[in-house]
């Protein structure tokens, strides 16, 4: 048997952590309300929808969840990122899911954003799960017989309520037609920074106020 040792480099973080805090009465209202208002056919036939209001953790009953979030988001610059200037992560936007049996969020990314995330409102315990697409482009792509982090054009996590995922928001991700009677709600944010990027001496840097 050969001996040998293989070493990811220049890999894509997938951040996933829970929720330790449970939705509300009112909350849940809330995002029951916004169910009724939301953006249909955003997507196309058989896409999954929208809520019209597109900055959801501003609301003031949603003020606790944000405060988690920020925390989170924070881990996630000094775990991943690790920046030697003052930058401070912000959430820009953030927004309701709402997908029923059947019904598919295409393959997408995210522009005028650095890194995003989705909390998991409810879901269904074992079929439902979030799918990224790597960007590269493979001109050699031989058949495979067992697929990996390395050889993969795609790969897919299962997902449960309270979950937290947050990846760069370049990154293409979607959710196939959703199996299970669940309506699967998820919040999606996306986060920008504040503060000096690069450096002076450089050439390269850059202040965000």
């Amino acid at each position: 048997m050969i001996k040998s040792q293989i070493d990811g480099i220049f890999q894509t973080p997938i951040y996933r952590t829970t929720l330790t805090q449970d939705l509300s009465k009112k909350q849940l209202s809330f995002i029951n309300k916004n169910k009724k208002e939301k953006n249909r056919d955003r997507y196309g036939e058989g896409g999954n929808a929208i809520s019209c209001n597109m900055n959801v953790l501003d609301e003031d009953i949603f003020k606790n969840i944000k405060q988690e979030l920020n925390l989170i988001i924070e881990d996630y610059f000094e775990k991943i990122i690790s920046p030697s200037n003052d930058v401070t992560p912000y959430i820009t936007q953030s927004w309701l899911n709402y997908t029923e049996s059947g019904q598919f969020h295409h393959t997408h990314s995210h522009s005028n954003s650095y890194v995003s995330g989705v909390l998991y409102f409810n879901c269904h315990e074992t079929l439902d799960k979030i799918k990224f697409y790597n960007n590269k482009y493979n001109a050699i792509q031989p058949n495979v017989k067992e697929y990996n982090h390395y050889n993969s054009n795609k790969w897919w996590f299962p997902v449960n309520t309270k979950d937290v995922i947050m990846f760069p928001s370049s990154l293409g991700h979607g959710v196939d037609p959703k199996q299970g009677n669940n309506t699967r709600i998820s919040l999606s944010f996306n986060v920008f920074v504040k503060g000096t990027l690069g450096t002076y001496s450089s050439g390269t840097e850059l202040i965000l106020k």
